[in-house]
């Protein structure tokens, strides 16, 4: 996956400048974002602390080492059943 060029905290003080009253347009323009890209971070990050996203950024890294530790597992156990289940 492609890591952005921003950092969780330039993300959401993007969003509270958005908040504070500034168009949505103008934000956009002054980091070089197009207006998809604000929306989806929004989406993401919206009403959150720069702890709550840290902490969000961990939890996803987490999650995705334990898809790949289950997907191995699953694929161990697909293996030895094949192989037991063959005759000798």
């Amino acid at each position: 996956m492609k890591r952005s060029r921003f950092s969780e905290e330039q993300i959401i003080a993007v969003l509270k400048e958005q908040e504070a009253g500034m168009p949505t347009a103008e934000v956009c323009r002054r980091h070089g974002i197009s207006s998809a890209t604000f929306y989806k971070w929004k989406s993401k990050f919206g009403g959150l602390e720069v702890s709550d996203a840290r902490r969000l950024r961990t939890l996803e890294q987490e999650n995705s080492r334990l898809k790949k530790l289950l997907a191995e597992a699953m694929l161990d156990n697909v293996v030895l059943k094949d192989l037991a289940s063959k005759k000798w």
